[in-house]
């Protein structure tokens, strides 16, 4: 996964997590709560872990060791069994493409890894399939806002927790 991607998902999962326990009302098991946001961040960094390999013999996608246990399954596909790419329309109008095989199984073709376009060269000369009209699944302004608005909400924070709640009767 792109790492703007990656980094983006990750701060934005703290930036509405991390409040809570302080947000919590007094009485509240704040130790339980944090142990819990925790263990929410374990499934977040496994997703986002996801892994594109492409060498000499064909594709291959998955997660690391640590996390493949609790994520669906990656899959792999030699280069000589694919035969074609199929695009999709997604409701939200952008289009994603599957990898056909030869035997008729089809597998989701990444489009958030890092170095797009090379990725998708070398995918192409590979393959021998024509990727021009493959594109992105977002534009990646779309990311960079993301990322933008995810570190404005992560400094708000650290400034209001380093200042400190508002003393009693002070407009806030």
């Amino acid at each position: 996964m792109a790492p703007l991607i990656r980094f983006t998902l990750l701060g934005l999962y703290l930036a509405l997590v991390a409040p809570l326990p302080v947000l919590a009302p007094p009485g509240a098991a704040t130790l339980g709560l944090t142990v819990a946001l925790l263990l929410g961040l374990v499934p977040i960094v496994a997703l986002t872990s996801e892994r594109v390999e492409l060498d000499g013999h064909g594709i291959r996608v998955g997660h690391p060791p640590w996390c493949a246990w609790m994520l669906r399954r990656g899959w792999q596909m030699p280069w000589a069994s694919i035969s074609g790419l199929t695009p999709v329309t997604t409701s939200q109008g952008g289009r994603v493409y599957y990898v056909r095989s030869r035997d008729g199984s089809a597998w989701l073709l990444p489009q958030r890894v890092a170095r797009f376009e090379a990725y998708l060269a070398r995918f192409s000369e590979a393959s021998g399939l024509d990727t021009r009209a493959v594109g992105r699944i977002s534009p990646p302004w779309t990311y960079r806002l993301l990322a933008g608005l995810t570190a404005a909400m992560l400094a708000a924070e650290l400034i209001t927790a380093w200042l400190g709640p508002a003393a009693p009767g002070s407009l806030s």
